[in-house]
């Protein structure tokens, strides 16, 4: 896991799309000094751009035009399924550009024929960025120099934790994992919760317990070095109410069927890839 000491960027930013990676990338960089006025979003919908006007002082676009010509850097914030189109509208004004996406399932190499250029960075963040606690993980193509990786951790940085992976396949589990991560835990989070009320709880006492706890078991394993099967252990006396926890689960298979379902997130993001990347 990496973070760069000094999160600030050079240069002019574009990104094409202005939803909510995109909005957490920004409020990442405005809050570590880049000015708003170097920062260009080109965003097809009126109400997001506003939102992006009024929340950032930045200036919004309805489609590409010569303005990302400045761009150093350009981040595609855009839905798979429309990269390809979008990528032909930019093309013509972002040659020179350093490429940052953002987007679920579509290959480097899709990017590069598209945009006519191997400076190509790809990651898979996940939601907590919007708060600065993302974790993002990144690959880098051929193409790609030093300074244009340390270009990338500078802006990644601002939202929080990041590492890079060593072959872009690897993103499609990156994305099971953490990429749809958080929406696991606030499934679990929706069954404490549930649970609890059940018991009766309020929903409020259930809900600030279950995130509580979320909260503060991961901070313990992240401070610990020890594996998460060791403190499973240190927590469930054979006997006890974590035991029948646990041990309830077991016999449900519950590990087994969740270590599935991230086969199939993983599965999905190289299906992305095949439907999106042609």
């Amino acid at each position: 896991m990496t973070r760069t000491t000094e999160p600030r960027t050079q240069g002019p930013i574009a990104f094409i799309g202005g939803g909510n990676m995109a909005s957490a990338i920004i409020g990442g960089l405005i809050r570590e000094g880049l000015p708003s006025a170097q920062i260009d979003v080109v965003e097809p919908y009126e109400e997001a751009r506003q939102k992006l006007r009024a929340q950032f002082g930045i200036e919004a676009h309805d489609c590409a035009g010569s303005a990302l010509a400045r761009a150093a850097l350009v981040v595609w914030a855009v839905k798979p399924q429309t990269f390809k189109d979008a990528a032909g509208d930019a093309r013509a004004h972002t040659g020179n550009a350093l490429h940052l996406s953002v987007a679920a399932g579509i290959r480097s190499d899709s990017i590069a024929q598209w945009l006519g250029t191997q400076r190509i960075v790809r990651s898979m963040p996940n939601t907590p960025a919007l708060i600065g606690k993302g974790m993002t993980a990144l690959y880098a193509r051929p193409g790609i120099s030093d300074a244009d990786k340390a270009r990338v951790e500078q802006v990644i940085a601002t939202t929080g934790a990041l590492l890079w992976v060593d072959e872009e396949a690897h993103l499609d589990a990156v994305t099971a994992l953490s990429g749809s991560g958080p929406a696991y835990v606030f499934f679990f989070l929706e069954a404490m919760t549930r649970a609890g009320m059940e018991m009766g709880l309020t929903r409020e006492q259930a809900y600030q317990l279950s995130v509580g706890t979320f909260v503060g078991a991961s901070a313990l394993a992240q401070a610990s070095g020890d594996p998460p099967e060791v403190l499973r252990q240190r927590v469930t006396s054979k006997g006890g109410t974590t035991y029948a926890a646990i041990t309830s689960m077991e016999q449900d298979q519950v590990q087994a069927l969740f270590i599935k379902a991230l086969h199939a997130a993983r599965q999905r993001a190289a299906e992305l890839g095949d439907e999106f990347g042609r």
